[in-house]
């Protein structure tokens, strides 16, 4: 046990470690099968042995998750104490139990062993399961057991850690380039957001109560969507999610584009799923009105006009902005058009951005 205690260490900053660990704290104890579980957020998702990859398949897609009288162990559980079956059920109870008899029993495992352990705030427990030749769980197997609980504690707790800090850098370094950014989970929640996406963000496009909502109703759809197939796909499994475009009442359209969530800031004890990407939602930063009058030879009235029209601010707006009539902002953007060989204002935009 001291050589699989020595290794989870592995766990906390690769999440794809879980499984082989496991498989060893299962050859430690004699055992055939293991999968974490939390106590308040059930899904699928988790790490587990190959051996039980069908059962645990079979045990959520049919809801036995909600109906586990396992469960009841949780609190004893997360008190310290290694729990087995037969200290929450009588062998009677457990040979006339529903989830015993179409669940555990028909994939060949018959006793149950639990470890609880603590990531950040959230209550997890090690599981792990014998079939009948192995025999039931006694005294010397949860004092062997018991070893685990400190260490898997230490090691949900760095992992967690890590994990926060490896979001943290990923949308850190697209804010630093302009790009907002955000996490989901798997629950569609949103983890985490960058500090260019909270300056972009107005009633149209916001977070409440941790979820992305989006004014234009057919986007959302499809944003819901895409955090259905969140929620059903694998951790592991790429998410062929088409990009969203999120029409905007005055501002230009906001497209979605979604990236996956790879090494430790992929812990389950976090749950991070996605990365969403938000092109255009803040204005492009616009080009130094003396730069402009300088590659063009513009007035600097023209100049200043001619640099919030490259953020994407409308002919009207800008006027308003710089103080001058819209005859006079007219005016200004026939000269400035003359000037620089554009014929409309989108072109204009795409050679004023070049000097960015």
């Amino acid at each position: 046990m001291s050589k699989v205690i020595n290794r989870l260490g592995e766990a906390a900053v690769n999440p794809d470690a879980w499984r082989d660990i496991m498989d060893d704290i299962c050859k430690a104890v004699g055992a055939s099968a293991a999968l974490l579980l939390q106590s308040d957020i059930r899904t699928p998702d988790v790490p587990r042995t190959e051996s039980i990859d069908e059962g645990t398949k079979f045990y959520f897609r049919n809801n036995w998750h909600l109906r586990d009288p396992r469960a009841r162990a949780f609190p004893r559980m997360m008190a310290g104490e290694v729990v087995t079956d037969l200290d929450v059920m009588t062998p009677e109870q457990i040979r006339s139990d529903p989830m015993y008899n179409e669940v555990l029993f028909p994939f060949g495992y018959r006793w149950f062993a639990g470890i609880g352990f603590w990531a950040d705030s959230a209550a997890w427990a090690l599981t792990i399961q014998r079939t009948g030749r192995e025999g039931a769980f006694e005294a010397r197997d949860k004092q062997l057991l018991a070893q685990l609980a400190p260490r898997l504690t230490e090691t949900a707790t760095l992992a967690t850690a890590v994990g926060r800090i490896a979001l943290t850098s990923m949308t850190d370094v697209l804010s630093r380039v302009g790009q907002p950014a955000l996490i989901l989970n798997r629950e569609g929640k949103v983890l985490r957001t960058n500090e260019v996406a909270d300056g972009g963000f107005d009633n149209e496009i916001r977070i409440k109560d941790r979820r992305l909502v989006l004014r234009d109703k057919q986007a959302m759809a499809k944003l819901d969507q895409l955090i259905s197939l969140i929620r059903s796909a694998p951790d592991s499994a790429a998410i062929p999610a088409a990009p969203i475009l999120v029409r905007r009442t005055a501002k230009p359209p906001v497209v979605l584009r979604i990236l996956p969530v790879d090494g430790a800031a992929r812990s389950v004890f976090l749950g991070a799923r996605a990365m969403l990407i938000l092109s255009n939602l803040v204005p492009p930063a616009a080009p130094d009105s003396g730069l402009i009058g300088q590659a063009f030879d513009l007035t600097p009235a023209e100049s200043r006009l001619a640099a919030l029209l490259a953020t994407g601010t409308s002919l009207a707006s800008a006027a308003e902005q710089l103080r001058i009539s819209r005859e006079t902002a007219r005016n200004h953007l026939k000269a400035i058009f003359s000037k620089t060989g554009a014929h409309r204002q989108p072109e204009l935009v795409k050679l004023l951005l070049q000097l960015v």
